[in-house]
C-alpha cells in the first residue's frame, strides 16, 4: 500500500520525538554512570547526544520542507542506577532507530523525495556506528 506525504510526515515526526528523547537519554546516562572503566564510552555517549541533536535538525527541516509543522514533543526516556543496563537502553533505542530508518528510506523512495531519502541515509549510517560503540563497550 502506497504512502502518503501526510503519513511520511507523521512517522518523521515520531522519528524526530525519538531524537529528542535520545539526546536527552544520552546526556542523562553520560552524567550518571561511573567508574574507570566506563570513561571512554561516557565521552562517547556525549558525541552520540550532540549527533542525535543533529539528527532532530535534519529530520525538523524535511518535516517543513514536505509541509508538516516538525513535533516539539518529546519520547520517552529511559533511566537506571546501573551502568550496563544504561547501555543496554541506548542500544536497544539504537537498533529500534536502525529498523525505522530502513523503512523511512523505502517510503521517501516511494515518494520520489530523494533528497529527503540521502539525509536518511547518513542519519542511518551515524545510528549504526552508535549501535557498534554500544556492543563494542557491553563487549558483544
Amino acid at each position: 500500500m502506497a504512502i502518503t506525504t501526510e503519513e511520511l510526515t507523521k512517522l518523521l515526526n515520531h522519528d524526530l520525538e525519538l531524537e529528542y528523547s535520545a539526546a536527552i537519554q544520552y546526556i542523562n546516562h553520560a552524567a550518571v554512570m561511573t567508574g574507570a572503566q566506563y570513561g571512554d564510552i561516557i565521552k562517547e555517549l556525549k558525541v552520540h547526544a550532540n549527533e542525535e541533536i543533529q539528527h532532530a535538525l535534519i529530520l525538523a527541516d524535511q518535516i517543513d520542507f514536505l509541509g508538516g509543522k516538525p513535533s516539539v514533543n518529546v519520547g520517552p526516556i529511559k533511566t537506571s542506577d546501573n551502568n550496563e543496563e544504561m547501555l543496554k537502553q541506548d542500544l536497544d533505542g539504537e537498533e529500534d532507530a536502525i529498523r525505522r530508518y530502513k523503512l523511512r528510506i523505502e517510503q521517501a523512495e516511494e515518494l520520489k523525495e530523494f533528497a529527503l531519502a540521502q539525509q536518511l541515509r547518513a542519519i542511518l549510517a551515524t545510528e549504526q556506528e552508535h549501535a557498534m560503540d554500544l556492543r563494542q563497550a557491553l563487549g558483544k
